[in-house]
């Protein structure tokens, strides 16, 4: 008992050591997959706010190039007719034929036209449904950015402007972005502007069609790093990106403005308030500033999250499964250090009648069993030899009774299948002697037997004689010399269908008198199929008598159906049938599904194996499900008749 105890504690201990050594590789393993995980949620995050960045730029710069485009088509039209009714007409048709533009003005230089005075300027807006085309009031325009930029620069450019005297319902607090050209005389000198005006509110609108997750947002910058477009509109103009920064806190935050004003795209990690963000940005075609999308690494990371509750319920049964694997593990090879451990201790007690098997293993606890078992064995042969003179010495009159108790023990170990025929063959056998003793002793008696009772007798006898006979001819066929006898001896000649038929329902009608089988056939008397008839009935009574065996004997039907180039026979029946994973195994030679049935197991594969050597086959049909039906299937040959 000590000596198990600390066995027992020595595979407890050697888990342990194992278990020391796996946990550390599988926690390090999920936390190395906890925070790839992470990697591939944020670079998948950046795949999705790139998407979403570059889909809304493209729609900002269809709009912006459709300003564009409307100024630069009218620009010339106005140089080759600098009027003041020209200003005002196609200022009117530059917002009137073009819906997504918001307003246009037409200025002109100081005393341009000398009978307008100073200040000429002819504006369209659009509101609501209509357009409407006014020559401004008197103010001082030249110095608005709108028309001084283009103006300096002499050349097309985006401003984008706060206009406090804007009294028209078209933007956000009067904020504009606004294409400005300038118009040129036939010396080539500027004489006037025209400026194409979007709402910063539909701007707005375009870039925040859609959203990555649901608290992403779209900014805007200028080339100073003005917010233009923002959530927090108490930002616009007001503020610069630089002005949220703490030089000391928030670096990641000022390079990411020094990105965007130097017109750089790409995307970064920021922290506001102590909350992260991922932003992409990208700078806007042919204007001076930065579009970005601003994620939240709340709404980035909220699987992420999730998944969190997730490991550590992962890491407890996943250590718990370790230490019960562990700990069969170490149970399993110690196993047979145990069961040996066992065994020398019944040698030691003076059993030497044990059997210690030989291990595959190849390791030293493999090596040490197989030595154990070659020691034991050599042990008994010894023991066996000195026992086997001793008993010849002294027990000489009773060598017989000995060779006969070797005998029977060597019987014990004979194979099932030699147990299984001998008790199939018992059967019948015990009956038919029984009988014959009852007949033996009745015979020349007075009180004989009665007629009904001695038909019964012979009856009985002469079905289980006919088992017996079929007994031993399936286990002539199953062996090498059957098979040989019937390739050599299988002659084909012309076999008539319904006839050979009609044979095997009296065969299996002899067998199980009682029994009601159904024959439907679809051919003529006259239709033979080339074949050998003793194989072929063989096969044939061998399915009606597994019918008659094994179902419920409330329906069993032999049908003939020609198929035009053979015929086929189908036996079916109703009952339990065979069940799906036997299905694979019932035609291999001596394969039982109920090892407690009657039968070697040597039916259906005998059956197979003549139909095949009969140039037809035989199968079972799976799409029957209220029993089993099986197809013989033989080449077709008519004949008529003489």
């Amino acid at each position: 008992m000590k000596m198990k105890i600390r066995l027992h504690h020595l595979s407890t201990r050697l888990a342990f050591v194992i278990l020391l050594l796996a946990a550390p590789v599988f926690i390090t393993t999920i936390g190395a997959l906890f925070l790839e995980a992470r990697q591939v949620i944020r670079h998948k995050a950046v795949g999705r706010a790139k998407s979403a960045l570059n889909a809304s730029m493209q729609r900002l710069d269809r709009n912006l190039l459709a300003v564009q485009t409307a100024t630069e088509a009218y620009s010339w039209v106005l140089e080759e007719q600098l009027h003041p009714d020209s200003f005002l007409t196609l200022s009117h048709k530059v917002v009137a034929l073009n819906p997504h533009i918001d307003g246009c003005s037409v200025s002109g230089e100081p005393f341009l036209f000398p009978d307008k005075g100073r200040y000429y300027s002819a504006y369209t807006v659009r509101e609501d449904d209509s357009v409407k085309t006014v020559v401004e009031d008197i103010y001082e325009y030249f110095q608005k950015s709108w028309y001084k930029l283009p103006h300096d620069q002499d050349a097309a450019c985006w401003e984008i402007f706060f206009d406090e005297t804007d009294s028209l319902t078209l933007t956000i607090d009067g904020m504009l972005a606004s294409y400005g050209r300038p118009l040129h005389n036939q010396d080539n000198e500027v004489v006037g502007i025209i400026s194409t005006d979007l709402s910063l509110l539909k701007i707005t609108k375009i870039i925040n069609h859609e959203r990555p997750y649901p608290n992403s947002y779209f900014m805007m910058l200028d080339h100073d790093g003005r917010y233009v477009v923002h959530p927090d509109t108490t930002r616009l103009f007001k503020k610069t990106i630089f002005d949220d920064a703490d030089p000391r806190t928030q670096q990641d935050l000022i390079a990411l403005g020094h990105q965007m004003t130097a017109g750089k795209e790409g995307g970064m990690a920021v922290y506001v308030d102590g909350k992260g963000y991922l932003v992409c940005y990208k700078p806007v075609p042919g204007t001076d500033w930065s579009l970005a999308i601003v994620c939240p690494d709340n709404d980035i990371l909220k699987n992420y999250y999730m998944l969190t509750n997730i490991l550590v319920p992962l890491l407890v049964i996943g250590l718990l499964i370790i230490v019960l694997l562990c700990y069969r593990a170490v149970s399993q090879s110690f196993s047979s250090i145990r069961e040996l451990l066992a065994k020398t201790r019944m040698i030691a007690e003076g059993n030497l009648e044990v059997y210690i098997r030989r291990s595959k293993r190849i390791d030293d606890i493999g090596r040490l069993q197989n030595s154990f078992a070659a020691m034991l064995q050599a042990l008994q042969f010894h023991i066996g030899i000195v026992r086997f003179i001793t008993d010849k010495l002294q027990l000489r009159n009773k060598e017989l009774e000995e060779a006969t108790k070797l005998a029977q023990e060597a019987n014990k170990q004979k194979t099932a299948f030699i147990q299984n025929v001998s008790h199939q063959i018992r059967t019948p056998l015990n009956i038919v002697m029984g009988f014959s003793q009852v007949l033996h002793d009745t015979t020349g008696k007075k009180e004989a037997l009665p007629e009904e009772e001695m038909k019964s007798i012979v009856s009985t006898m002469d079905h289980q004689a006919k088992l017996l006979h079929r007994l031993i001819s399936m286990l002539f066929d199953s062996s090498d010399s059957g098979f040989s006898e019937e390739l050599r001896t299988a002659q084909f000649d012309m076999v008539r269908c319904n006839d050979m038929a009609r044979e095997c329902l009296e065969y299996l009608k002899s067998h199980y008198p009682n029994i009601h089988i159904e024959l439907q056939t679809e051919v003529d008397d006259d239709v033979c199929v080339e074949s050998n008839r003793v194989y072929l009935i063989r096969c044939l009574s061998e399915l009606l008598y597994n019918s008659a065996k094994y179902s419920d004997r409330q329906h069993i039907v032999l049908r003939i159906v020609p198929t035009g180039s053979a015929i086929r026979f189908i036996v079916e029946d109703t009952g339990k049938g065979i069940s799906e994973p036997y299905r694979d195994l019932m035609f291999k030679f001596f394969t039982k599904i109920d090892d407690l049935s009657e039968g070697l197991g040597l039916g259906l594969p005998l059956a197979k194996r003549h139909a095949l050597n009969l140039g037809g086959d035989l199968w079972l049909d799976d799409s029957y499900q209220e029993g089993c039906r099986f197809v013989l299937e033989i080449p077709l040959k008519q004949i008529e008749n003489d």
